[in-house]
């Protein structure tokens, strides 16, 4: 399913803080996980429970803010780069949080997604991306974790890894770098 992303700014020859182009990364990135966790559900892919779910969104979630991260590392200084990917985590985190606490009930959701971000962008740090875009390697990691969280065994989503590493993957990327790459200009 395709979504409509809005990626550009009403004034756009304003200057924009780290927290308002981290913010409007995060709102991005989280419609895209979204979308692609419905996409798999979709797909016969077979979520047990809310939980199950916002932790394949959450694997999403780290996945974009590595290739933001990468992105963003080529547009910028070293500093800006850190308060937008700062921005961009903490606003990951608070959109994790409130729909986390929605279906699951109170509890410290955005300190889970944070904890899961750092253990992730030590994984992420050994793979490559370049002007192509995430590597093999990078994209078979998202597809490894999304199929730890839903199961091999289960149904069919023993096959879940193939349709994350060769289809919605490299669909994020895509989106997720146009929507970067306006957001900047």
């Amino acid at each position: 399913m395709a979504i409509r992303i809005k990626s550009q700014w009403h004034d756009e020859d304003a200057s924009r803080s780290a927290e308002e182009l981290g913010g409007a990364i995060a709102f991005i990135a989280w419609r895209i996980a979204l979308d692609k966790a419905i996409t798999l559900h979709g797909k016969h892919f077979v979520y047990e429970n809310d939980d199950q779910r916002l932790a394949v969104i959450a694997e999403y979630l780290c996945y974009e803010a590595q290739i933001s991260d990468r992105m963003i590392h080529a547009m910028v200084d070293n500093e800006a780069r850190v308060a937008i990917v700062t921005a961009l985590v903490m606003k990951m985190a608070d959109h994790f949080q409130d729909n986390a606490a929605d279906l699951l009930g109170p509890g410290d959701h955005a300190n889970r997604f944070i904890t899961l971000y750092n253990q992730r962008s030590g994984e992420y740090a050994e793979f490559n991306f370049d002007k192509t875009g995430p590597s093999y390697p990078f994209l078979r990691h998202l597809g490894f974790e999304i199929q730890q969280i839903m199961g091999s065994e289960e149904h069919d989503n023993r096959w879940v890894i193939d349709q994350v590493m060769d289809v919605d993957a490299p669909e994020v990327y895509k989106q997720l770098a146009r929507a970067v790459r306006n957001l900047f200009d």
